[in-house]
Parts: structure tokens; sequence; C-alpha cells
């Protein structure tokens, strides 16, 4: 499910930009720019707020067309 509410969006951006780990399994966020999605931990370079999407699961995020990032592997993720 894509995740729409705005307060859990900037809870979600800031755990995407802090690496949190306790958010490993809540979400999932796909850049529209690249079309790549990451686990809240990813090492990759941060995208701007405007584009990113937060899904609850990787199946969502492929069903939207994003792909799994090669850096941090979110279809390998086990919660």
């Amino acid at each position: 499910m894509k995740i729409e509410d705005p307060q859990q969006i900037d809870n979600y951006y800031k755990a995407l930009v802090d690496k949190d780990p306790h958010y490993l399994g809540e979400f999932y966020a796909a850049v529209k720019t690249t079309s790549i999605f990451c686990l809240p931990t990813c090492r990759a370079r941060k995208p701007k707020f405007e584009n990113v999407e937060y899904y609850t699961s990787s199946e969502e995020a492929i069903a939207q067309g994003y792909r799994a990032c090669k850096r941090c592997h979110p279809l390998e993720y086990q919660s």
C-alpha cells in the first residue's frame, strides 16, 4: 500500500535520511526520478523530499514500476 499520510511521510523521510534501522520492515522508499526502491537504511545518496514515495511492501513498489536497489538489496531483507 502506498503511504499517503503527510505526518507519516515526514517521519519516514527523516528515518530515510538518518538511515534509522528501527524502520526496517515498516516501509520501502521509492525514488520517482530513478525508479528504484530502497530500505530505510540504504547508504545511497538521499533523494529530495518531493521525489520519494513510500510503500508498505516491496511487491507494491514493484507493481508501481520500481526496481530493487542494487546497493541495499531490499528483496533480500527478511523482517
